[in-house]
């Protein structure tokens, strides 16, 4: 088996169907099996996906017994995959799947581990391009990312570094960090991006907030180490007060001083919290998702 593309599906029972007809058609050159992820999506996605899977040899299909996310659902279907390589495309037809070639062409010629696409005119709204601006500046900083490498949900990856990726089993990953927690050996090609054809995009504010959380805390050390240096400003603030309270400086400005120093306070354990919360829920192992049912032909 040379290609497993694997596809989250969720509120795509307009779409699903169509996106397999068409990479059914573009994939007959090359072995490759289809990964059907249906992600607890509440309408007729399920019914779509085993009709689907029941009627093609090549594709696969699971379903989770609730909405886990994207990237849990991702993971799952990375846990089943039989290709020498694992291609992620998005179930509402933005990603052409004819320039699924594009990137096996390039990990292959370059022996790349991860190859991601680049969206030569992207047409996501505004919100989602802010949001994919504002990820793509934090990674930057926290993995040290190069500038010019945009992470897009459309990528392809080696077999070899999948086997390394489905061995975190927390509840929030994130494929990007993992990634670079792996390797360095990172390229990207040009692809095309489509318009939406059908319904809303899921991308909102809740789950930007969600995402950043799960990336500044559950894959760098970076916030805490802010806080050594806070420490010293701290430091230097009381000893400003403590100088100011002799020089009889104004009452104003030492009850700035304080509440500076309490907001920050209340900050560094809010952010050690999250650390916490997120280490309890790790040892508690509590599952990355859960599979209702499913239908592999290699079973």
């Amino acid at each position: 088996m040379l290609l497993s593309i694997i596809i989250p599906v969720y509120n795509s029972e307009n779409s699903i169907r169509i996106l397999v007809e068409k990479l059914m058609d573009e994939m007959k050159n090359i072995q490759f099996e289809i990964i059907l992820v249906v992600d607890g999506s509440p309408d007729k996605s399920e019914q779509i996906c085993t009709e689907l899977a029941q009627k093609n040899t090549n594709i696969n299909f699971i379903s989770l017994r609730k909405n886990f996310g994207e990237f849990n659902a991702i993971m799952c279907g990375l846990n089943h995959v039989s290709g020498q390589y694992a291609v992620m495309i998005d179930d509402d037809f933005q990603q052409a799947p004819s320039e699924i070639y594009k990137l096996l062409d390039t990990i292959q010629t370059n022996d790349f581990d991860v190859v991601y696409g680049r969206y030569e005119d992207k047409k996501h709204s505004l919100f989602r391009n802010s949001g994919t601006w504002f990820v793509n500046k934090i990674t930057t900083i926290l993995f040290h990312k190069p500038i010019d490498l945009y992470l897009s949900s459309f990528k392809i990856i080696k077999k070899e570094l999948v086997e390394e990726m489905i061995k975190y089993k927390g509840l929030y990953p994130y494929l990007d960090g993992l990634i670079f927690q792996i390797t360095n050996n990172i390229g990207q090609v040009k692809v095309i991006h489509q318009s939406r054809k059908e319904g809303e995009s899921n991308y909102t504010f809740k789950k930007l907030a969600k995402l950043l959380l799960s990336v500044i805390f559950g894959y760098s050390l970076v916030p805490i180490r802010i806080f050594y240096v806070l420490g010293l400003i701290l430091f230097i603030l009381g000893c400003g007060g403590i100088l100011g309270y002799f020089l009889q400086l104004d009452e104003s400005i030492l009850t700035s001083l304080i509440l500076l120093v309490s907001s920050i306070q209340l900050l560094s354990i809010a952010f050690i919290g999250e650390y916490i919360g997120k280490s309890y829920l790790m040892q508690a192992n509590f599952p990355q998702f859960s599979i209702k049912k499913s239908s592999f032909k290699n079973d």
